[in-house]
């Protein structure tokens, strides 16, 4: 028989780039999609089919659907929307175009492309979407507002799926991983120089900080490997009824138990910690 097809975007690096890897071991045809011309070859020289697919662009994002679908002759298994990067600064430093870019790439083109697939999968009578969401999805902790503020966005248009395609035979799941070993830090500091206005704001010192901690190698507390993730997207996809939900790390499972039971004042003095000042 032939092996299943899986569409995945952001897999030059870090979690996409394990993801795609994990699963063509498993025996998955992984569509291993990236941003930029020159990561397709190093993806190919793993052996992953690779082609670009840029989020930020709907002319790519129709391109980069329309080849997936002639690579599997219409057959699609899942999409794993897991491309991105987190768009670090107060709330009030944010520029419309810092939180404009935030959504293009995160909220806008992850929807835009799982759309483009909802026919294939209603189609066939089957399939999965699986986004991969973050632990600042449903917690908020200070100076990831835009960040959280497009996993929140990317969360509430999963549940809704859900709800909308129940009983179409398309399951729709959130993976929620905490801190996961990546290069997100250099991709932030990217956005963060490209956007904030760090000499003339009244969080100037807290983003001195911030470039010593992005610039940082230190792993944060409870950081896993990117296989944690895979090992819960297999589940996902392997499951006969998946969990909509898969949280990952220690304080993905901890902030959905503390937002459960504490009163928002109480969750906020945890939050303020959980952000450190900018160390962390």
């Amino acid at each position: 028989m032939n092996p299943p097809n899986i569409l995945i975007t952001g897999c030059s690096s870090g979690i996409g780039r394990c993801l795609a890897l994990g699963l063509k071991a498993r025996g998955y045809r992984v569509f291993a999609t990236v941003r930029q011309p020159q990561d397709v070859a190093s993806l190919e020289a793993e052996g992953l089919e690779s082609y670009v697919l840029d989020l930020d662009s709907s002319e790519s994002i129709r391109a980069g659907a329309a080849e997936t679908l002639r690579r599997c002759d219409g057959k699609l298994l899942a999409l794993i929307n897991n491309g991105g990067y987190g768009q670090p600064g107060a709330v009030e430093d944010l520029p419309r175009d810092a939180l404009r870019a935030q959504f293009e790439t995160i909220v806008f083109g992850w929807q835009e492309l799982t759309n483009l697939l909802i026919p294939v999968f209603r189609a066939q009578g089957s399939g999965r979407i699986i986004q991969i969401s973050s632990v600042l999805g449903y917690s908020s902790i200070p100076y990831r507002g835009a960040y959280s503020a497009a996993k929140y966005a990317v969360e509430a248009l999963a549940d809704t799926m859900r709800l909308e395609l129940h009983a179409t035979g398309i399951e729709v799941v959130l993976i929620e991983p905490g801190p996961i070993t990546s290069r997100f830090r250099a991709n932030a500091q990217r956005a963060f120089e490209r956007f904030i206005d760090a000499e003339h704001s009244a969080h100037r010192e807290y983003y001195k900080r911030v470039r010593s901690r992005l610039g940082s190698t230190k792993p944060l507390p409870f950081t896993l490997p990117p296989e944690a993730v895979l090992e819960k997207v297999i589940h996902a996809l392997e499951a006969r009824r998946p969990r909509p939900r898969y949280p990952v790390t220690v304080p993905s499972h901890l902030f959905a138990w503390l937002k459960r039971f504490l009163s928002t004042r109480q969750l906020d003095r945890i939050m303020r910690a959980a952000g450190g000042g900018g160390k962390r």
